[in-house]
């Protein structure tokens, strides 16, 4: 009989220095505060065979913009994991479904900005659309709703009503060519 526990080990973030050099790791579950530093993460925009792109209500229990509508998918690739691996794991994890024609689209994307609760995100945010290939089945714990939309529907709601939108997504918006055409 084991001894240890078979606790799940923790996520961790890569943490960057000014220039975007890695210069070590932070357990993800404790990073994010009122002084977040500086860490890698990314950003997916994915797309459906009709050009739609799908947008997520992040849960109502999240820790920061909680209900907030924003882009498909984001997360953090763990220490030494490919940004596009990062999106093919947490698009089976967040949304359960897959992906692929991963496509960089912003790849100097930076951000901080800071939640009604004092939270600040801090990320060095590379920015990617993707292509649907299963069916959605989203955890409730990340997602309570998703909608496709029209890339210029999206465009128009962000520059209409930013406030009803993550900060990272109406950053975006106008840098990438799906929304800009």
């Amino acid at each position: 009989m084991s001894s240890h526990t078979d606790a799940p080990a923790a996520e961790l973030v890569v943490l960057l220095d000014e220039t975007g050099r890695p210069t070590g790791t932070a357990d993800k579950a404790t990073v994010h505060t009122t002084d977040t530093p500086l860490h890698l993460a990314f950003s997916c925009h994915i797309l459906d065979d009709e050009g739609r792109v799908l947008l997520t209500r992040r849960a109502l229990d999240k820790l920061t913009w909680a209900g907030v509508w924003t882009n498909s998918v984001c997360g953090h690739p763990g220490p030494g994991e490919d940004p596009t691996e990062a999106i093919v794991r947490r698009a089976e994890q967040e949304l359960g479904t897959r992906v692929d024609g991963i496509e960089p689209a912003v790849p100097d994307f930076r951000y901080r900005a800071v939640d009604d609760s004092g939270i600040v995100e801090n990320e060095i945010c590379p920015v990617f659309t993707a292509r649907i290939r299963a069916d959605l089945a989203p955890r409730a714990d990340e997602v309570c709703a998703h909608y496709w939309a029209r890339p210029e529907d999206v465009r128009a709601a962000v520059d209409a009503a930013p406030f009803a939108f993550s900060p990272w997504l109406v950053a975006q918006v106008p840098r990438m060519a799906l929304y800009n055409r």
